[in-house]
């Protein structure tokens, strides 16, 4: 299949589309202070960064029980979900990238580890919702890397496998697209780096979003 032929691009969010890394290890790190917690390094938590909140708790603060789990997540999001003064960004071009993708005629879909509360959050904020079709977070289906979310967009938008493209900053998306059985593409610009996703056999990496529309061949508003 060349990059020409995919009808559904489907996105990560968090590293992928919204410049959110920093914020995220930030809240953890409140809430887990909040809890008397040891503070972990900033590189160990944005290795979470992508797997279903309470997966992400459990392999930062392993062998918790479910009590833990909630209050540390309910900590978390108290912090992350409040809007602030100054909005979490989208990555420079991501908007523009998007609405070329939706003009040349892709169909857009989100498949995150984030909380619906917050994905919805952040949809609204940037007024993003219109151009995806579907969306998928960890709290109402699997985290990643199971790939259900990404069998449930699929049934949604009645599209088949070989015609959809995983596009994600981490190992979790990688795996998660292999596990369906769907290609997958790598952005460097996010959590993991070049040469931890490519073990995971991308089609291919890009550096920036804005490089999606040339790799996928289009030009402009036309492919």
């Amino acid at each position: 299949m060349t990059s020409r032929d995919y009808k559904l691009l489907i996105f990560d969010w968090d590293g992928t589309v919204m410049d959110s890394v920093s914020h995220i290890v930030h809240c953890i790190k409140l809430a887990a202070a909040e809890m008397g917690l040891e503070i972990l390094p900033d590189e160990r938590i944005k290795g979470i960064i992508g797997l279903g909140l309470t997966e992400a708790i459990d392999a930062l603060y392993p062998g918790r029980g479910s009590a833990f789990h909630r209050e540390l997540a309910d900590r978390y999001r108290d912090h992350y979900l409040p809007p602030g003064p100054s909005p979490t960004p989208l990555f420079d071009g991501a908007r523009e990238t998007l609405e070329t993708l939706r003009g040349a005629g892709y169909r857009l879909a989100v498949a995150t580890g984030k909380g619906r509360s917050g994905l919805d959050r952040v949809l609204d904020e940037t007024g993003l919702r219109p151009l995806f079709q579907a969306t998928r977070t960890s709290d109402v289906t699997r985290s990643k890397p199971d790939p259900l979310m990404l069998h449930q967009i699929l049934e949604e938008l009645e599209t088949g496998v070989s015609d959809a493209l995983m596009i994600g900053d981490t190992e979790w998306d990688l795996v998660m697209a292999a596990n369906a059985g769907m290609d997958a593409l790598g952005v460097t610009y996010g959590v993991h780096d070049a040469e931890r996703l490519v073990r995971h056999h991308p089609v291919g990496c890009i550096d920036a979003i804005t490089e999606l529309p040339a790799w996928l061949g289009c030009s402009g508003a036309a492919c």
